[in-house]
């Protein structure tokens, strides 16, 4: 039986160009009906991410900053805040790696401190809510998650600096340019469990959808665990199954559908 499905955004429920599948709305309601919980996972801020849900946003739960803001129906049900000492430490790091810009991740607003257009073009797609400032180490707010936007390749060029802080901290390859850093339980796997316990569902009753190294440690949360067919390697090999079809052909939703026969 499944009664939370977690699915992941961007390279897993949307496809290339940031569309949802036609079917999810009429998918996401038939969900809803059976009783089932539904979480969206992404790397994105809330804001963001409700925004492209909003007909529904107050019957979903919110596993935002790769899991460090977890929100349902405007109660925020978990907070994981990074401290000033390591935000001053990631930020300084950033700075001499060529083609990397740092973004701090607050829970309703996102700091920059360059605006170069290749880097701008990249950000602001999913950080709308923004402020420019001098200096990124002098941000007074909650940070949520620091984000390098790396335009040479996150998984060659900037994480050879970071993978140093792995046991500390959760370090996780986002995207082809997106390196994301928060506390070492400030995952998307962290959040799913908090759902899991606050919601009385065991993983075995979980059904998540994720394709790239960021969402690793929640398909080791669940019982049904699949990897897009267009997923990076490592999580087609920890998933239990894949998906027939990619994210450019409704590859979560036609799993769905047949999982829940709908």
């Amino acid at each position: 039986m499944i009664n939370i499905i977690a699915i992941d955004l961007d390279g897993s429920l949307l496809d290339d160009n940031k569309n949802l599948p036609d079917d999810f709305w009429e998918i996401a309601e038939q969900v809803f009906k059976k009783g089932i919980h539904m979480v969206i996972a992404s790397g994105r801020p809330f804001h963001n991410i409700a925004s492209v849900f909003e007909p529904i946003k107050d019957k979903l739960y919110f596993a935002c900053d790769n899991g460090a803001y977890v929100v349902h129906s405007s109660e925020e049900i978990l907070v994981n805040q990074l401290g000033a000492d390591p935000i001053k430490n990631f930020v300084e790091i950033s700075r001499p790696i060529e083609n990397v810009y740092p973004v701090l991740c607050g829970k309703h607003l996102a700091y920059i401190e360059n605006t170069d257009k290749a880097f701008t073009d990249q950000a602001l797609k999913y950080y709308q809510e923004y402020k420019i400032v001098d200096d990124l180490t002098k941000v007074d707010d909650i940070i949520l998650k620091i984000s390098l936007c790396d335009l040479a390749g996150s998984e060659t060029n900037s994480y050879p600096f970071y993978k140093q802080f792995e046991n500390n901290f959760k370090v996780a390859v986002a995207g082809q340019i997106w390196l994301d850093i928060t506390n070492v339980d400030g995952s998307k796997g962290t959040a799913i469990k908090t759902i899991q316990e606050r919601l009385g569902i065991s993983p075995d009753e979980t059904l998540v959808f994720g394709d790239y190294l960021n969402d690793l440690d929640m398909i080791q949360e669940a019982g049904f665990s699949y990897a897009m067919k267009n997923a990076h390697p490592q999580i087609i090999e920890a998933a239990k199954y894949i998906t027939e079809f990619d994210n450019n052909h409704g590859g979560v939703t036609h799993t769905i559908k047949k999982l829940l026969n709908l």
